[in-house]
């Protein structure tokens, strides 16, 4: 089946909603249309012009990126300067970008959950409780006889999900009053005349993410004409997502065998490292990026050390000060990851809804190298 751009974004908001992005952050839609066609996919770390001819050579339709094209607010798009000019090409080329920044990060399949599997991290949870999801409950009245039509399809959107458990719901018989005003079409019953209508009451929780998606199941699946539900925001903590994670290494080892060990995960010659290298290390915090602001709440947590990118000296200070190790990975080497991780989730996405979309990815050459 054909795709289009929205439905590249649907499945990148299933796993990756906006509301997880940091209010700094700038996500989405950055260059495009939602309607436009969509065959090949490229994804990469940073939307750069090596990184825009490879998608031309490719003929790409659209381009994942990570990093946003557009972080900072622009005033002019002058094609004499390199923002410009990159931006100009891209139009230039038909090509649609979208950029999934600290949402992808906090994300349940996201980047720092992939980066704790790849050195191996066991029990991995949130570092931090970043964001609690919003829950509602969902309560729609249906006439007997089409609550499994209707429960099926906010089921199917999304709702029902509560712990380790799917499709969890609760209905109810009751009866149902009203009466059809002029101009109506009712499903059940005739203009002006008072009806009583034997309902189910039908109830599921929805997370905050799918209660879009839910509600038009819900609305496109209900027979009726005027469809009367009700949404309660609830008390009850939803799931957490944080912007880093916190796991388990398989055995205690040394500081400087830890080293070795993200040296080969991430398939890196070099890194910088804070801390006595005979120090032993088990516990093991981790933030891709820039994630030096979270030394406090990893050594609250009684980590021995935080995996991270771009420590500043101050910080590498501080870090001496918490007795904390920090091992810097350098911020492209912590996230370049993402490229492979995600246009694997793509691809196998694609093919489940049947759309036909060849999603590939690129690795952007260092920009910084060591001598």
């Amino acid at each position: 089946m054909q795709a289009r751009v929205r439905d590249i974004v649907d499945i990148m908001e299933s796993f990756f909603p906006l509301h997880l992005a940091e209010d700094w952050d700038n996500v989405g839609l950055q260059i495009g249309s939602w309607q436009a066609s969509v065959s090949k996919v490229m994804v990469v770390l940073d939307l750069d012009q090596a990184a825009l001819q490879q998608a031309i050579q490719r003929k790409a339709d659209m381009i994942v990126t990570h990093h946003p094209l557009f972080l900072k607010g622009i005033k002019s798009i002058n094609y004499d300067q390199a923002q410009g000019n990159l931006v100009s090409k891209i139009i230039e080329a038909g090509i649609t970008v979208y950029s999934a920044h600290t949402n992808l990060d906090a994300g349940e399949r996201g980047l720092n959950q992939v980066l704790a599997e790849r050195i191996g991290l066991r029990e991995i949870e949130p570092l931090d409780k970043g964001h609690a999801e919003r829950l509602y409950k969902l309560v729609v009245y249906v006439p007997a006889g089409h609550e499994d039509t209707v429960r099926q399809a906010i089921l199917k959107a999304g709702a029902g999900h509560w712990g380790c458990y799917a499709d969890c719901s609760f209905q109810s018989s009751g009866i149902g009053t009203y009466r059809p005003l002029e101009g109506s079409h009712p499903f059940i019953g005739r203009e002006g005349v008072m009806e009583e209508v034997k309902e189910c009451r039908l109830e599921t929780i929805v997370p905050q993410a799918k209660l879009g998606k839910t509600l038009q199941a819900m609305l496109q699946a209900h027979p009726y004409e005027e469809v009367a539900y009700d949404l309660y925001l609830l008390e009850n903590s939803g799931p957490v997502f944080s912007l880093g994670r916190i796991g388990q290494l398989a055995a205690e080892m040394s500081l400087e065998e830890f080293c070795v060990l993200v040296k080969k995960s991430l398939d890196i010659e070099f890194l910088r490292v804070v801390g006595d290298m005979e120090r032993a290390v088990k516990k093991i915090a981790v933030v891709s990026g820039a994630g030096a602001s979270f030394m406090s709440i990893a050594r609250n947590r009684d980590c021995d050390a935080l995996l991270t990118g771009d420590l500043k000296y101050h910080e590498a200070r501080d870090a001496q000060a918490l007795g904390l190790a920090i091992v810097d990975a350098g911020h492209q080497a912590s996230e370049e990851i993402m490229s492979s991780c995600l246009s694997d989730l793509l691809n196998e996405e694609c093919r489940q809804r049947c759309l036909d979309v060849d999603v590939t990815y690129i690795n952007n050459q260092e920009c910084i190298r060591t001598l």
